[in-house]
């Protein structure tokens, strides 16, 4: 709860603040075409991107393959496509990072890579005795 709150306060503030001084730099009108364009092509991409995920996610069902990077992948589309529609450059960059399919994928293992990790270290099994109790004693 803390994060999203931190989130919601501080992105739109980043943004806003590397808006105005883009908009300093390039002109008003510019900077809200700009934003436009990158939301426009970003989207477009998304959308290519997402149907490629599918076709993909299918032919690992078809080979009798999880898809979960499929899965996985198409979750980072749609926090792209959020991260598009969000007005502003900084959105747009993460939103550009997680479209495209190299870095994506990057990004992906790495994080699978980082979980895979820690998983290991937490999976312990704890054995227990059970012991019969019987309540007329009392």
């Amino acid at each position: 709860m803390q994060f999203t709150l931190l989130f919601l306060l501080f992105v739109p503030l980043i943004e806003i603040y590397f808006m105005i001084k883009i908009g300093a730099f390039i002109g008003a009108f510019n900077t809200i075409m700009a934003t436009l364009l990158t939301a426009g092509i970003g989207l477009y991409f998304v959308k290519q991107q997402g149907l490629a995920t599918v076709m993909s996610a299918i032919n690992s069902l078809s080979r009798n393959n999880s898809p979960i990077f499929e899965i996985l992948g198409g979750f980072c589309l749609v926090i792209a496509a959020i991260c598009l529609i969000i007005p502003g450059f900084i959105t747009d960059i993460i939103g550009a990072l997680l479209v495209f399919p190299l870095t994506r994928n990057f990004i992906l293992k790495v994080i699978l890579k980082q979980n895979s990790e820690s998983g290991k270290n937490t999976n312990k099994v704890i054995e227990i005795e059970p012991d019969e109790i019987d309540e007329r004693k009392e």
